[in-house]
């Protein structure tokens, strides 16, 4: 077969494309430290599938945690509408009547598209190492099982939920993470402390912490490092951000935690974290949350690099 001279510069461009793209892949991998970032972190920007890989590249993010409606979207959900303080009669059911429609979904939808929006963050470079689709009590056994099938065929090794307030969705969730041999990991804001932490990793061998060190710090106003050092085997993943300590009671009113800051503004000790995390090689993963508010004349994806800039640094 003859080639033009245009042909082999097809080629050649072609060539050059595929392999700019391979090394366009993000490594966010640092000191043998894996970084990551919850998808809520760009709950600002649009939210599909596409468009949140694109973040991701953009970031040199490497893993996440996903939240499930960027995933759930991309599968065809059914939409619900949005939420109100105080719904008329007629909001009520149609609300009613759309997560009767998204329970049916669940319920009956292939894995197809899961594995094909697996495929495409993977191809790209990126993992999903957690998936957050929190079960509640209200859910139907099916709905448990659609979670488990989800979190499996996107790769992630574990779910994600808030710490549970009562002992019967603590003891549901955990039986039901023992059965799959899939974990459940809980994320903490102010609740927890050590006993908390006791009382829902007593549950199943398949429970496990998300825990949050800015949360833990900003309300608690101590070091999350003793708490990763006790905890490391059952901590699945971490949250990161940086916040001030808790504040002090004014006028009568309780203490409050203190605000999420831009990285190395707060008190958070971020930097101890993450050096704890190399030199003891906790195979723990690190989700970028942000959650400060975006300075005047920047955006979120310059400050979530910012976050990432900051891991690389503590982590050299």
């Amino acid at each position: 077969m003859l080639y033009t001279r245009r042909d082999i510069g097809k080629i050649a461009l072609a060539a050059g494309t595929a392999a700019r793209l391979m090394a366009a892949k993000p490594n966010s991998n640092f000191g043998g430290v894996q970084i990551g970032a919850i998808t809520y972190s760009f709950r600002a920007l649009p939210g599909s599938a596409e468009e949140t890989l694109k973040y991701c590249l953009e970031c040199g993010i490497s893993a996440i945690e996903l939240m499930s409606n960027v995933a759930e979207n991309y599968a065809g959900a059914p939409a619900m509408p949005a939420g109100v303080r105080q719904p008329t009669p007629e909001q009520q059911a149609a609300s009613k009547q759309a997560a009767a429609a998204l329970k049916a979904w669940r319920t009956s939808v292939s894995m197809d598209k899961y594995k094909a929006f697996r495929k495409m963050y993977e191809d790209a470079g990126v993992k999903i190492y957690a998936f957050k689709l929190p079960p509640t009590m209200g859910m139907s056994d099916q709905e448990y099982e659609y979670i488990w099938n989800v979190g499996e065929t996107l790769g992630a090794n574990h779910i994600t939920m808030e710490l549970p307030g009562n002992d019967e969705l603590l003891h549901r969730v955990a039986d039901y993470a023992g059965k799959r041999k899939l974990r459940i990991a809980f994320h903490t804001h102010g609740q927890g402390g050590d006993s908390g932490f006791d009382k829902a990793l007593d549950a199943s061998p398949y429970t496990a912490l998300n825990l949050d060190v800015g949360h833990y710090f900003g309300v608690n106003g101590k070091s999350p490092v003793a708490v990763i050092e006790k905890y490391h085997d059952r901590i699945a993943s971490l949250h990161l951000k940086d916040r001030k300590g808790p504040q002090p009671a004014v006028d009568g009113k309780p203490p409050v935690g203190g605000p999420n800051m831009p990285w190395g503004q707060g008190e958070t000790p971020l930097k101890e974290v993450l050096q704890l995390l190399k030199a003891r090689k906790y195979k723990i993963p690190g989700s970028i949350e942000y959650e400060y508010d975006t300075p005047a004349g920047s955006d979120v994806l310059t400050e979530v690099k910012k976050c990432v800039d900051y891991c690389k640094s503590a982590l050299a």
